[in-house]
Formats: structure tokens, sequence, C-alpha cells
């Protein structure tokens, strides 16, 4: 979901907010996908909900500051004998005065002060879908981090299976007299390691899973789903949403243009601008007008006024210094923010190619070897022709080098990620 600059008003927002707000009642499905996983965040996330309610808010003040100044009305009677004997009747033995009065803003303040709030319900319709990009990356990373552990969990159960199928071979070896006790306690005793092994992957998986139910608002957190994906990428795929082969450069000129935290800094610098020219606007005094009838005794007769504040000893220079030094922060800030987004961007393009490297090696030079050292080993255990430390060993390898596969396989695709939410692109449903 992308709010765009130009869907200014309160109906439009008050849409979006109670689209947000109606979504919780989505069902989770047992069989979830990345982006479902996604839009299921977006639709739920409170978070989110609540920079709804800020762009709203926002809407609110431009409401707000657009109106006009109210008029007043004064009335006012003097010089009633109150105290004397023979005071008479009120409105004859009075002076009675009913006037109007409307204060004329000057400087063009009104149109300052609503450009102003405009502008600032703009940055925060910016900032709504900047908290968007980065709701979409959390969540991608917490669903490939169930599908991490997921793998790893299907590794360690396998892995304490086949040691279970070799304690049954040995238990059968050991009372045909071909191995000794020791032997079989051994490979008993070593069952443990893999059973406390498949009961920490098991561990991370649930807590991979509540953490994705958690950024979903999922009230049971330990509502049981499947997360369907591979950690495994696509070669020609180099991020979501970005073409492929894209260079660094091109990269951070797209970034320069999509970011929306980026663009919200850009609108805070020309709102702080305007905040300035309407601080010295203020520096002119407002002029009020006014005119009504008056009365005092038989005689009626019409009155006009205009009062002029005389700004002598305050001339709004504080205002005036505080707008100046705002814009500079918010140019500072800026500043500071572009050269963020560059870093984040290359080091989100470094983390890419390195980790594209380390996928490839792990499996151009050491996951087959070691799912073959494994095979032979175990068929060689069996055969009497390796010793016990050489199978236990082989598993071991084994499985450190799916587990490591896989780990690279998880900051592959995050960094694929964290590249295209560096650049601002891959937001759209």
């Amino acid at each position: 979901m992308r709010l765009q600059s130009g869907c200014a008003g309160v109906p439009g927002i008050v849409l979006i907010a109670c689209c947000l707000h109606q979504a919780p009642g989505s069902e989770l499905p047992a069989v979830l996908s990345s982006e479902e996983a996604v839009r299921l965040a977006i639709e739920r996330n409170p978070s989110l909900h609540a920079a709804a309610s800020e762009i709203e808010i926002r809407e609110a003040d431009v409401v707000e500051r657009k109106r006009r100044l109210n008029p007043s009305f004064t009335f006012e009677a003097e010089d009633y004998p109150y105290f004397s004997s023979h005071g008479g009747p009120f409105f004859q033995r009075s002076e009675i005065t009913a006037r109007f009065d409307y204060e004329i803003e000057t400087g063009g303040r009104r149109g300052l002060r609503t450009d102003a709030a405009r502008q600032a319900a703009s940055v925060q319709r910016t900032l709504f879908e900047d908290r968007e990009r980065i709701l979409r990356l959390e969540v991608r990373r917490a669903f490939y981090r169930v599908v991490l552990a997921k793998s790893n969990l299907e590794v360690a159960r396998s892995i304490l299976k086949q040691s279970d199928e070799v304690i049954a071979l040995n238990q059968v070896r050991f009372e045909q007299g071909e191995i000794s006790e020791l032997e079989l306690r051994r490979i008993e005793v070593e069952r443990l390691r893999f059973v406390d092994e498949m009961l920490q992957a098991q561990l991370e998986h649930r807590n991979a899973k509540s953490s994705l139910l958690s950024l979903m608002n999922e009230p049971d957190l330990s509502r049981e789903f499947d997360a369907a994906g591979s950690l495994a990428v696509d070669p020609g795929q180099t991020a979501s949403g970005l073409p492929p082969a894209l260079p660094l450069e091109e990269l951070k000129a797209l970034a320069r243009e999509r970011r929306p935290d980026l663009a919200a800094a850009v609108m805070q610098e020309r709102r702080a601008d305007t905040e300035a020219r309407l601080q010295r606007a203020m520096r002119s005094p407002n002029v009020t007008v006014g005119g009504g009838y008056k009365r005092a005794g038989p005689d009626n007769s019409l009155v006009f006024g205009v009062t002029v504040p005389l700004r002598v000893f305050n001339r709004n220079q504080g205002g005036m210094q505080r707008a100046a030094a705002e814009r500079r922060r918010a140019a500072s800030l800026a500043a500071a923010l572009r050269n963020r987004i560059e870093l984040d961007i290359q080091r989100a393009h470094n983390a890419v190619e390195i980790n594209r490297q380390r996928v490839h090696y792990i499996e151009n030079q050491q996951l087959d070897k070691a799912e073959k050292t494994r095979k032979v080993t175990l068929a060689a255990y069996r055969l009497g022709g390796a010793t016990l430390m050489d199978y236990l060993d082989s598993q071991r390898r084994f499985r450190d080098t799916v587990r490591i596969h896989n780990q690279a396989l998880y900051d592959y695709r995050a960094s694929l990620y964290e590249l295209a939410n560096a650049v601002g692109v891959g937001g759209e449903r």
C-alpha cells in the first residue's frame, strides 16, 4: 500500500485508516508465502495503523490552519447611575455600545500557515510509505528466518534418524559379537548430542515463527503454520524490483528518486523554509477593524475603530531566529541522510557480492564432498571398514556444511532484500 502525496484530504485518509483497522479479521493461511506474510503484516501491524492516524492528524491541522480568524462581538453599557435613588430606565440613562471587530492577518500569514500544514501532511504521508518499506524488509527477513530454521531442523532430524538406524545396526552386531559393548555405548551416548541439536533447532524454528506472527499482529504467537519458500535464489535475480546487474552508481541515483525517507527530508526542508517565511511575515502586526452602534441617552450614533499594535519591543526576533535554525537543521539532516543512504547501498551491494561468492563456493567445493563423504563413511562403517569415530566425524562435517550452506543462502537472500530496501524499490504489491 502506497500513499501518494496527491491523495490529500481527510476523507481519503479516513478511508485508509478504516481499511487498515478492518484488516485483523483476515485469516492466517495454513501454508504461508512470503508475499502473503507481507500483505498480512501491512494490513494488521499496529505501528502502521498509528502512522496512518498520524496522517489524519496532519490533515486535520491543514483544516484548522486554513480557517480565517473569528470576529468578535462586544457589548458595553456605561454611566448608569446605579447608586442614585432616581436612576431611571436602564436603556435611557446608560451609554450603550454594540460593535463587531475583526482582525485582519497581514503579510500572507494564512496562506503561509496553510502551506506549512500541507507540507507537514505530505511529509507524514511519505514517512508512512517509509514505515511500510521498513516493515516489508522486517517481514521478509523474519519469514526466511523461519525457512532457515525449518531447513536446519530437517537436517537435525535426518541425522538423528540415521543415528538411530546405526544404533539399531550396532545392537544387532553387538548381540552377534561383532563389536564390543563399549562401541555400542559410545554411539548411544553420542545420540544425546544429536537429540540436543534437534531440540535446539526446534526451538529456533518455533521462536522464528513467533517473531513472524508478532509482525503480523497475530494474537496467538504459538499458532502453527508452514512457511512455503526456499532459501535458494534464482541465478539471474539481483534484488526484488531491481533490474539484473545494475551498476552501483545507478543504484544510488535510483535511491535518490525512490527512497521515501529522503523525499520526506526534502519536504521537511521546504516546510522549514515556509515556516521561516511565516515567522518573517509575523513581524508586521495584524490590523483589527471594527464598527457598531452607540446610544448615549436619546442620541444614536455609529462607531468605527482601527487597532494597530505597535511593534516597538518585540518584532518576533526569536521566532525568526528559531525558524532559521530549523531550516539549517532540516538541510543538515537531509545531507546526512543522503550520506547514510549511499552507505546503506554500498554495504548492501557488498553483502550481495560476498554472499553470492559464499553460496557459489560452498555449493561447488564443499556440499557434494560432505554428502559423498558421509555416505561412503556410513557404508564403510556398516561393512566394518571404518571406525565409529570416522562415522561420527563425517556426520558432524556434513551437518556443519549443510548448516553453513543454509546460513549462506539466507544471508544472500536477505542481502538482496536489503539492497532493494536501501534503493527504495520492491515496495509495491
